[in-house]
């Protein structure tokens, strides 16, 4: 007699694109259609716009499902992961790595159709660099897992940018480089509210191996390259005075709640930073898309 206990729940649309890791994927893609206002000085092709959203959500999607097959076993023993139908048994490795693939044969195509191959290769490299260099690599073996393998999520503007221009100058690498920088931040102070559950499987997260004080060390230094980094615009004449005051003020409220977070620290102040990170990161960005829309 089959125990009904032990039967599971049939996946539905729903668990498939949680797979996707949608809140995730939110800011990445917002990076990425904001590099494109920034690209095209105003509003690009709608029907491009439309295209690169859809075909930049798949390729950032499928590296959300290839990272949940990856880690299904770690998963299963962190409380904020246990859930996920991977880890759970609701969906099939081989279920999830058919919607991975398709999702990455079916972005490819679109992007590469729409826009141009250049675009479709970015989009793809960063999917690579999450899921071979980052999860299957870095994770499990070092702390600077989310220095290096943070590259992943630096991609997305230069999706974006390659989509509108067909190629790529300084001005988009800095757009890589801020993303690239602002990681550390926001991912460490996440880090420090479950580096239990990272403990508990092994991740050497930094906070894990390091502790709590070099942890935040390394959250203001990162912090300080951040807000120094994202001036750079205006030394190189691609942004105006919209940009300049808004940088400011996000800077300094990006740099003021990392030094709270050293002073003291404690799970209230590494959420306040953690969720302002992501703020920071938008609102940077569409300050300096509204600022070369405006002032072109």
């Amino acid at each position: 007699m089959i125990d009904k206990s032990t039967v599971l729940e049939r996946a539905t649309w729903r668990d498939y694109l949680a797979l996707t890791k949608p809140k995730v994927i939110s800011l990445l893609l917002f990076t990425t259609l904001a590099a494109m206002f920034m690209a095209a000085r105003g509003m690009p092709d709608p029907l491009l716009l439309l295209i690169v959203s859809v075909g930049g959500y798949m390729s950032a999607g499928a590296a959300g499902v290839f990272n949940m097959i990856i880690d299904r076993d770690i998963d299963r023993k962190m409380v904020r992961t246990s859930k996920r139908s991977t880890a759970s048994g609701k969906i099939s490795s081989r279920n999830a790595l058919i919607f991975g693939s398709a999702l990455t044969v079916i972005s490819t195509a679109l992007l590469w159709g729409a826009a141009n191959l250049l675009t479709a290769v970015l989009a793809l490299a960063g999917l690579l660099t999450y899921v071979l260099v980052y999860t299957l690599w870095l994770k499990r073996n070092t702390w600077h897992n989310i220095v290096i393998g943070g590259a992943a999520g630096c991609f997305p503007p230069l999706v974006g940018w390659a989509a509108v221009t067909g190629d790529l100058n300084l001005f988009a690498w800095y757009l890589f480089a801020i993303i690239f920088f602002w990681t550390p931040v926001h991912f460490w102070a996440l880090a420090l509210m479950i580096k239990d559950d990272y403990a508990k499987v092994g991740v050497p997260m930094l906070p894990v191996v390091h502790g709590d004080r070099l942890t935040v060390v390394q959250i203001f230094l990162y912090a300080i390259l951040t807000a120094v980094l994202s001036f750079f615009p205006l030394f190189i004449r691609e942004a105006g005075w919209i940009y300049l005051v808004s940088a400011s003020i996000l800077n300094v409220l990006l740099i003021v709640r990392a030094v709270m977070l050293y002073r003291t620290i404690n799970r209230k102040r590494s959420v306040s930073l953690y969720l302002y990170s992501m703020l920071y990161l938008a609102l940077l960005f569409l300050a300096m898309a509204v600022d070369r829309s405006v002032l072109a």
